[in-house]
Protein backbone atom coordinates (compact mmCIF):
# COMPACT_ATOMS: atom_id res chain seq x y z
CA UNK A 1 0.00 0.00 0.00
CA UNK A 2 1.31 3.40 -0.95
CA UNK A 3 2.65 5.68 1.84
CA UNK A 4 1.14 9.21 0.31
CA UNK A 5 -1.73 9.91 -1.64
CA UNK A 6 -1.23 10.95 -5.39
CA UNK A 7 -0.70 14.51 -6.26
CA UNK A 8 -3.92 16.10 -8.14
CA UNK A 9 -3.46 17.28 -11.70
CA UNK A 10 -2.78 21.19 -11.16
CA UNK A 11 0.10 20.45 -8.68
CA UNK A 12 1.74 17.85 -11.21
CA UNK A 13 1.04 20.62 -13.88
CA UNK A 14 2.79 22.64 -11.35
CA UNK A 15 5.62 21.04 -10.88
CA UNK A 16 6.17 20.42 -14.21
CA UNK A 17 6.38 24.19 -15.34
CA UNK A 18 3.50 24.18 -16.94
CA UNK A 19 0.56 26.78 -15.82
CA UNK A 20 -2.76 24.96 -14.32
CA UNK A 21 -5.97 25.59 -16.41
CA UNK A 22 -7.76 27.58 -13.39
CA UNK A 23 -5.09 30.14 -13.04
CA UNK A 24 -5.33 32.97 -15.96
CA UNK A 25 -2.28 33.78 -17.48
CA UNK A 26 -1.57 37.03 -16.12
CA UNK A 27 -1.58 35.61 -13.08
CA UNK A 28 1.09 33.11 -13.94
CA UNK A 29 4.89 33.54 -13.52
CA UNK A 30 6.20 30.55 -16.63
CA UNK A 31 9.90 32.11 -15.35
CA UNK A 32 9.16 30.43 -11.96
CA UNK A 33 6.72 28.30 -12.31
CA UNK A 34 4.56 29.48 -9.55
CA UNK A 35 1.65 32.18 -9.13
CA UNK A 36 2.11 35.82 -9.39
CA UNK A 37 0.76 36.88 -5.72
CA UNK A 38 1.00 40.64 -6.23
CA UNK A 39 -0.50 40.94 -9.74
CA UNK A 40 -3.33 38.70 -8.26
CA UNK A 41 -3.81 41.48 -4.72
CA UNK A 42 -3.44 44.06 -7.13
CA UNK A 43 -6.26 42.79 -9.65
CA UNK A 44 -8.66 41.95 -6.00
CA UNK A 45 -7.97 45.73 -4.57
CA UNK A 46 -8.91 46.90 -7.99
CA UNK A 47 -12.25 44.99 -8.15
CA UNK A 48 -13.00 45.95 -4.42
CA UNK A 49 -12.24 50.00 -5.60
CA UNK A 50 -14.71 49.50 -8.56
CA UNK A 51 -17.63 47.57 -6.34
CA UNK A 52 -17.05 50.77 -3.71
CA UNK A 53 -17.93 53.17 -7.04
CA UNK A 54 -20.83 51.30 -7.61
CA UNK A 55 -22.83 51.61 -4.18
CA UNK A 56 -23.83 55.25 -3.74
CA UNK A 57 -24.95 56.86 -0.60
CA UNK A 58 -28.32 58.33 -1.39
CA UNK A 59 -28.23 62.34 -0.96
CA UNK A 60 -30.25 64.35 1.85
CA UNK A 61 -33.61 64.59 -0.52
CA UNK A 62 -33.31 60.30 -1.36
CA UNK A 63 -33.41 60.24 2.34
CA UNK A 64 -36.58 62.63 2.84
CA UNK A 65 -38.55 61.28 0.05
CA UNK A 66 -37.91 57.90 1.63
CA UNK A 67 -39.19 58.31 4.89
CA UNK A 68 -41.89 60.37 3.54
CA UNK A 69 -42.58 57.18 1.59
CA UNK A 70 -42.43 55.10 4.79
CA UNK A 71 -44.96 57.84 6.86
CA UNK A 72 -47.29 57.41 4.17
CA UNK A 73 -47.75 53.85 4.12
CA UNK A 74 -47.76 53.69 7.72
CA UNK A 75 -51.03 55.78 7.64
CA UNK A 76 -49.60 59.38 8.45
CA UNK A 77 -50.85 62.23 6.00
CA UNK A 78 -48.56 64.33 3.88
CA UNK A 79 -49.19 67.31 6.05
CA UNK A 80 -51.00 68.34 9.39
CA UNK A 81 -53.46 69.68 7.71
CA UNK A 82 -54.66 67.08 6.01
CA UNK A 83 -55.67 65.78 9.51
CA UNK A 84 -59.81 65.16 9.74
CA UNK A 85 -60.81 65.43 13.43
CA UNK A 86 -64.15 64.99 14.66
CA UNK A 87 -65.16 66.91 17.65
CA UNK A 88 -68.16 67.07 19.75
CA UNK A 89 -67.38 69.79 21.95
CA UNK A 90 -66.12 73.63 21.32
CA UNK A 91 -63.70 73.53 23.65
CA UNK A 92 -61.90 70.69 22.06
CA UNK A 93 -62.15 71.58 18.27
CA UNK A 94 -59.42 71.12 15.67
CA UNK A 95 -55.97 73.00 16.68
CA UNK A 96 -53.89 73.32 14.36
CA UNK A 97 -50.78 73.43 16.04
CA UNK A 98 -51.28 70.58 18.32
CA UNK A 99 -51.43 68.87 14.73
CA UNK A 100 -48.77 70.23 13.66
CA UNK A 101 -46.93 68.43 16.61
CA UNK A 102 -48.63 65.10 16.34
CA UNK A 103 -47.71 64.92 12.90
CA UNK A 104 -43.99 65.72 13.54
CA UNK A 105 -43.96 62.69 15.90
CA UNK A 106 -45.81 60.74 13.23
CA UNK A 107 -48.93 60.00 14.03
CA UNK A 108 -51.68 58.25 11.47
CA UNK A 109 -55.36 59.64 11.02
CA UNK A 110 -56.79 57.44 13.61
CA UNK A 111 -54.19 57.64 16.28
CA UNK A 112 -54.82 61.89 16.31
CA UNK A 113 -58.38 61.19 16.53
CA UNK A 114 -57.73 58.97 19.29
CA UNK A 115 -56.26 61.46 21.19
CA UNK A 116 -59.21 64.17 20.68
CA UNK A 117 -61.36 61.51 21.50
CA UNK A 118 -59.58 60.36 24.97
CA UNK A 119 -59.25 64.24 25.77
CA UNK A 120 -62.99 64.51 25.86
CA UNK A 121 -63.60 61.55 27.66
CA UNK A 122 -61.10 62.34 30.27
CA UNK A 123 -60.08 66.36 30.23
CA UNK A 124 -63.33 67.60 29.71
CA UNK A 125 -65.05 66.30 32.77
CA UNK A 126 -62.30 67.61 34.91
CA UNK A 127 -62.14 70.52 33.10
CA UNK A 128 -66.06 71.21 33.72
CA UNK A 129 -65.74 70.26 37.40
CA UNK A 130 -62.96 72.52 38.12
CA UNK A 131 -65.38 75.28 36.52
CA UNK A 132 -68.59 74.47 38.31
CA UNK A 133 -66.23 74.46 41.76
CA UNK A 134 -65.00 77.78 40.79
CA UNK A 135 -68.16 78.81 39.95
CA UNK A 136 -69.62 77.39 43.40
CA UNK A 137 -67.01 79.30 45.69
CA UNK A 138 -67.61 82.69 43.42
CA UNK A 139 -71.50 82.43 44.43
CA UNK A 140 -70.81 80.72 48.43
CA UNK A 141 -68.36 84.46 48.24
CA UNK A 142 -71.65 86.15 47.09
CA UNK A 143 -73.93 84.72 50.02
CA UNK A 144 -71.39 85.68 52.91
CA UNK A 145 -71.48 89.78 51.33
CA UNK A 146 -75.23 89.31 51.05
CA UNK A 147 -75.90 88.16 54.32
CA UNK A 148 -73.30 90.41 56.18
CA UNK A 149 -70.15 87.77 56.73
CA UNK A 150 -68.70 84.34 57.04
CA UNK A 151 -70.63 83.98 60.65
CA UNK A 152 -74.14 85.63 59.86
CA UNK A 153 -73.71 83.28 56.14
CA UNK A 154 -73.16 80.30 58.04
CA UNK A 155 -75.89 80.29 60.34
CA UNK A 156 -78.40 81.90 57.70
CA UNK A 157 -77.26 78.59 55.47
CA UNK A 158 -78.33 76.37 58.35
CA UNK A 159 -81.72 78.05 59.20
CA UNK A 160 -82.34 78.03 54.83
CA UNK A 161 -81.21 74.48 54.73
CA UNK A 162 -83.89 73.07 57.71
CA UNK A 163 -87.00 75.34 56.33
CA UNK A 164 -86.52 74.16 52.42
CA UNK A 165 -85.91 70.67 53.54
CA UNK A 166 -89.37 71.35 55.58
CA UNK A 167 -91.18 73.20 53.44
CA UNK A 168 -90.24 72.37 49.73
CA UNK A 169 -90.52 69.42 47.21
CA UNK A 170 -86.89 67.61 47.29
CA UNK A 171 -86.11 68.40 43.37
CA UNK A 172 -87.48 72.15 44.14
CA UNK A 173 -84.94 72.35 47.41
CA UNK A 174 -81.90 70.93 45.11
CA UNK A 175 -82.46 73.44 42.45
CA UNK A 176 -83.09 76.47 44.30
CA UNK A 177 -79.81 75.32 46.68
CA UNK A 178 -77.73 74.93 43.76
CA UNK A 179 -77.50 78.71 43.30
CA UNK A 180 -77.26 81.99 45.18
CA UNK A 181 -80.23 83.48 42.92
CA UNK A 182 -82.09 80.71 44.66
CA UNK A 183 -80.81 80.50 47.95
CA UNK A 184 -82.05 83.84 48.51
CA UNK A 185 -85.03 83.08 47.28
CA UNK A 186 -86.23 80.61 50.46
CA UNK A 187 -84.07 83.00 52.33
CA UNK A 188 -87.57 85.48 51.39
CA UNK A 189 -89.89 82.60 51.96
CA UNK A 190 -88.57 81.56 54.92
CA UNK A 191 -89.15 84.99 56.14
CA UNK A 192 -92.39 85.81 54.57
CA UNK A 193 -94.10 82.77 57.17
CA UNK A 194 -94.91 85.18 59.85
CA UNK A 195 -98.47 86.19 60.53
CA UNK A 196 -99.39 89.29 58.46
CA UNK A 197 -101.84 90.07 60.74
CA UNK A 198 -104.63 89.66 58.14
CA UNK A 199 -102.97 91.78 55.61
CA UNK A 200 -103.35 91.73 51.97
CA UNK A 201 -100.20 90.14 50.74
CA UNK A 202 -98.39 92.73 48.90
CA UNK A 203 -98.08 92.45 45.09
CA UNK A 204 -94.94 93.45 42.91
CA UNK A 205 -94.58 96.31 40.43
CA UNK A 206 -95.76 93.54 37.60
CA UNK A 207 -98.92 92.65 39.64
CA UNK A 208 -97.80 89.17 40.84
CA UNK A 209 -98.32 88.38 44.69
CA UNK A 210 -96.18 86.46 47.16
CA UNK A 211 -98.38 83.16 47.06
CA UNK A 212 -98.29 83.18 43.03
CA UNK A 213 -94.17 83.39 43.16
CA UNK A 214 -93.89 80.39 45.25
CA UNK A 215 -96.55 78.45 42.69
CA UNK A 216 -94.18 79.46 40.28
CA UNK A 217 -91.02 78.03 41.97
CA UNK A 218 -92.88 74.59 42.43
CA UNK A 219 -93.66 74.85 39.03
CA UNK A 220 -91.44 71.89 36.87
CA UNK A 221 -90.24 74.71 34.59
CA UNK A 222 -88.11 76.25 37.34
CA UNK A 223 -86.87 73.28 39.48
CA UNK A 224 -86.55 70.50 36.37
CA UNK A 225 -86.21 72.42 33.14
CA UNK A 226 -84.78 75.27 34.44
CA UNK A 227 -86.07 77.49 31.80
CA UNK A 228 -84.12 80.78 32.17
CA UNK A 229 -86.56 83.23 30.89
CA UNK A 230 -88.96 81.14 34.23
CA UNK A 231 -86.41 81.88 36.66
CA UNK A 232 -85.76 85.03 35.62
CA UNK A 233 -88.97 85.83 35.49
CA UNK A 234 -89.26 84.56 39.30
CA UNK A 235 -86.21 85.89 40.49
CA UNK A 236 -87.16 89.20 39.14
CA UNK A 237 -90.84 89.18 40.65
CA UNK A 238 -89.09 88.86 44.05
CA UNK A 239 -86.57 92.13 43.54
CA UNK A 240 -89.81 94.35 42.74
CA UNK A 241 -91.79 92.38 45.76
CA UNK A 242 -89.48 93.14 48.15
CA UNK A 243 -86.69 95.42 46.63
CA UNK A 244 -83.95 93.54 46.46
Amino acid sequence: MPSELPPSPAAADASAGSRPEQVPAKFWDAATGQVRVDALLRAYRDLERRASAMVRVPGPQAAEDEVAAFRRAAGVPDSHDLYRIATRHPSLASDPGLNQRLHQAGFTQDQAQMLYDLAHERLLPLVEHLTQCHDQDSQIEHLKRHFGGDAQWQESARQIKAWGKANLPQAAYEALASTADGVKTMHRLMQSEEPSLGAAAPLGEDGRSEEQLKKMINDPRYWKAKDPAFIAKVSEGFRKLYGE
